[in-house]
């Protein structure tokens, strides 16, 4: 069975997010639609989804034609926290993470986002 596309609801905190981490709509839209993990929410009855930056190439030596060449992107993971609401999904929140989380452990949330959203969301 399909899924049917549901519309998306962007809080301010996510809005506000998105400008600190540097991410678009169309960014987090595919990530939604296509992530490479997906776990339970710290908040009951949300879920967060994540995506790894990829590693284009690796160049140990530099030289001078390497050199204007686009830089490799930063290991990292960006993570999208949503709760599903009758006909639309709300976007909660988005963040990146600098390193690379273990699939099952708690998920990754900078502490100046977690204690935002624990004391001062209202997840109804």
């Amino acid at each position: 069975m399909v899924q049917a596309f549901k519309k998306l609801h962007w809080t301010e905190h996510s809005k506000i997010k998105m400008r600190q981490y540097g991410l678009s709509k169309q960014k987090l839209s595919g990530i939604l639609h296509k992530p490479e993990r997906k776990e339970k929410g710290i908040v009951l009855g949300t879920t967060a989804v994540m995506k790894t930056n990829k590693i284009f190439f690796k160049e140990k030596i530099t030289t001078l034609s390497n050199a204007w060449k686009k830089p490799k992107k930063a290991p990292g993971e960006i993570w999208i926290m949503y709760k599903d609401v009758k006909d639309f999904r709300k976007i909660i929140s988005a963040w990146r993470y600098p390193g690379i989380s273990k699939p099952g452990e708690e998920i990754p949330i900078p502490m100046d986002i977690r204690q935002e959203l624990l004391k001062n969301y209202d997840f109804k």
